[in-house]
Formats: structure tokens, sequence, C-alpha cells
């Protein structure tokens, strides 16, 4: 069992094109011990570092917002937690920043961005917009923004509803308590129009329904329509019951979560236990399509030095998935087919399953995300991925998946004999990743 997290490891890459076999590596790639193919990235953003210096600034989760009209000035929109939003061009460049809130007092928690998604053509009373949905932890809020590409210097425009109210905490000194907004998915029903955020509560196994609700003055705020809770402890096939090893008083949490948009599905990462399925508008028991591998592992938490001491492995978990299970995504083909990928965070790892419930969401490969070069280095430790089969523009042609990498190198020094924590985002050309996969 993996030892108890202080920053959340999370791992999870995005494919791009027909992914079924992911058995071969490219050319220029070699497979790894597990026969697991390696595809490297073409660019990266720069370093963000979690420090005074660097505002606190840590990278999380992208999303990949395709400009219909100028391909090649698409955009990823990316969160980078106390360090607010970043917005990056498609040679990784920074083209916006922007805050997230401050703390209402002095002693509350200040805002931090955790997870980002799009909705394309959000009804509003003035027209369609696209529109970026953050997760605000800091503040247990949604935090919505509009993309307007007439300004390519500062694309994005808060247009959150000053008035909206947290997602899951009563009041302020429930806020501080950080059991709040983390993970999030977007996703709009085709049978009534209306759209949502799927989000889940850190440290519980809450996820809830929010609608957005499009206001006449140009805001956007939200409604919680239900709640669904996952469970926190499971029946063993010895009989006996196990809960992962965790600090007291929390519980295994979701934050990877990605919305199938032709079915309605909505797959949830539970961190220390697998991925779930279930209907998007959370009306059907949850079913779990697979399990880590340290699932059933016994645990116990250690004061001293926070984290787990696992016991024996009774052989209970998945073969797929090494916890953290995170950073979930969807390929999607033009026929309807595709795939799911998942970042299996504790090996490094993306997991692939079929994107079809029919089949049960087969799993179907896996791949690592590997060093282009000395200073392009790979992902490690990802929390966050997102994946584009589309053109954008002359680029990336094919397609692109963006990536977070947790352990962003070469290592800068802190000035006090140690290094900056530096994380990032890599930007890897889908068709390379075709190639390796020898579709």
């Amino acid at each position: 069992m993996r030892t108890h997290r202080t920053p959340r490891r999370a791992a999870t890459l995005a494919l791009g094109t027909a992914l079924l076999a992911l058995l071969t590596a490219a050319p220029a790639a070699a497979d790894d011990d597990r026969g697991l193919p390696t595809v490297t990235p073409t660019s990266e953003t720069p370093a963000l570092h979690d420090d005074e210096a660097g505002g606190n600034s840590d990278a999380d989760d992208p999303a990949i917002w395709r400009n219909a009209a100028d391909p090649d000035r698409s955009l990823v929109i990316a969160t980078a937690k106390e360090g607010g939003l970043r917005v990056y061009d498609l040679d990784a460049r920074l083209v916006q920043s922007l805050p997230a809130p401050r703390p209402p007092a002095e002693d509350d928690a200040p805002g931090r961005f955790n997870n980002v998604d799009l909705v394309t053509g959000l009804r509003t009373p003035t027209g369609r917009a696209d529109v970026a949905v953050v997760s605000d932890r800091g503040n247990d809020r949604l935090r919505i923004y509009r993309i307007d590409p007439a300004k390519p210097g500062a694309p994005l425009t808060d247009i959150t509803d000053p008035a909206a109210a947290p997602v899951f905490s009563a009041d302020q000194a429930e806020i501080n308590d950080q059991r709040t907004a983390y993970g999030l998915a977007t996703w709009q029903d085709k049978a009534t129009g209306r759209t949502y955020a799927l989000v889940s509560r850190r440290e519980r196994t809450r996820v809830a329904l929010v609608e957005l609700t499009p206001a006449a003055n140009g805001t956007v705020g939200y409604r919680k329509v239900r709640t669904l809770d996952l469970p926190s402890s499971f029946r063993l096939p010895n009989g006996t019951t196990w809960s992962p090893c965790a600090e007291p008083g929390e519980l295994p949490q979701v934050e990877g979560m990605v919305v199938d948009p032709a079915t309605g599905t909505l797959y949830a990462g539970q961190e220390d236990v697998g991925i779930w399925r279930m209907r998007a508008d959370l009306t059907t028991p949850p079913v779990l399509v697979d399990k880590v591998r340290e699932y059933g592992v016994p645990g116990v938490y250690d004061e001293a030095t926070e984290e787990c001491a696992a016991g024996a492995d009774p052989g209970y978990g998945g073969e797929h998935l090494s916890a953290d299970v995170e950073g979930l995504t969807l390929f999607q083909e033009s026929d309807g087919d595709g795939y799911l990928l998942a970042s299996s965070q504790g090996d490094d790892t993306f997991a692939l399953y079929d994107r079809e419930v029919s089949e049960d969401n087969e799993y179907e490969g896996g791949f690592r995300v590997g060093a282009a070069s000395a200073t392009l280095d790979g992902s490690e430790e990802c929390d966050g991925a997102a994946v584009l089969n589309a053109p954008l523009g002359s680029r990336y042609p094919n397609g692109l998946l963006v990536v977070q990498d947790g352990h962003e190198t070469p290592e800068v020094p802190d000035g006090e004999g140690g290094t900056r924590t530096a994380t990032g985002f890599k930007f890897v050309d889908l068709g390379d990743v075709v190639d390796a996969a020898d579709m």
C-alpha cells in the first residue's frame, strides 16, 4: 500500500486517436519492463513553484479549448492551485495568468483552484458562449470564465455570479476546514439542453450534481441538484471489512472525473479505491470498473510520520492501477468508439479502458510519458490530463495530449541547500501516441 500522501500524487495522460493495443512503442521509444510503450513530449510550460517566491503555484489539471475559427490559436487552460489559473498557447507559452481570490479575512483560507473543465456553447440569455469551469477548493465554490478568442492577450474573463454559494459548506468556518469542492467534470444533458458540473468533495466520498444557471446580466451561477455518496468501506472476499488507510477523519476522496457525452456516463476516480461508473445525473448505483492494486491492503496510520504502514497484501486488488488513480480523461473517435484514460499515479503510468459500457469498459493497455531530453523530462506523479482528438492547426494536426508533471526537472536550488518544488504541464503530439500504439 502506498504511504499516506501529503501532496496527493496523481498521474494521468490523455491519448489521441484510436488507442486499442498500446503494446508496441514508436521507433524512437522503448518499452518498459512491463511492456508498456513510452511517448515523449514536444514541449512544456514554464515551471511553477509552490513557494512564496512562486506565488504558491502548483500545477494540477489542464483542459484543451479548440478555436474552431482558427485552430492554430487554440488554448490550454490549467489550474495552479493557490497560484490561480494559467492559459497557454499551443507552444506552451504563457498567454494569461488569473489569480485565485484572496481570503475573505486574514485567517480564512485563500482561493485554491483545483480542477478545470470546459463547456462548449453554453446557452445564455445573450447567446452561446464557451466557458471554463473551475473548482475553487479554497472557497468551496465554482468559478466560471468566458473564453473570448477576440481577446488574444486576455481571452478569459471571470463571469461568476458574485452571489454564488459554497457547494458543500454551511459557513466560512466549515470552508476553512477545507472539506470543499475538489474534483470536477462538466456535462451537457442532450435531452434537456441543461448544463451541469459534477463536483467531488475533498476528504469525503460525496459527489454533487450542480446545474449552471446563466443570468441576464451575463454572469453564471449554479444550484445543487442532488448528491451521491460512494462507499468508504468495502466487504472483502474473506468476509472482513476494509477501508483505505488515511489520516483520522479522512474518507477516500474522488478527484479525477469525466463524463462521456454520448451516453451521459460519469467515470469517477476514487483515489485509493478505483474507477467508478454511473449515470451523470447520479440516479443509478455506481459500478466499480477497476480497482487499484492496493485495494484490500490493511494499513495503520502513524501520527509521527504522517504515513501509513502497510500490512500483508491479501491479493484482492486490480492489476492495472497503482494508487492514487487520478486525472480521468476521454478519447473520443468520430464513429463513437474511444477510450477512457486514467492516471496510475503510484507507478507513473496511464491505463486505457474501452469507452463502451457494453464491453464493461475492458482494459486495453497502458503507456508512459518519458523524457525527450535532459531538459525536457516526462510526466511523474501526474495529477491531471486532457486529450483532444481534433486537428489543432499546423502545430498539432493530429490532436493534442496535455499531462501534468508533478516533478519538474531539472531541479532549481532554493538557496538553502535544497530544491524548489516544481511542477508543470507536458504537451504530447497525439500523432506520436498513435504511432506508439501502432494504429
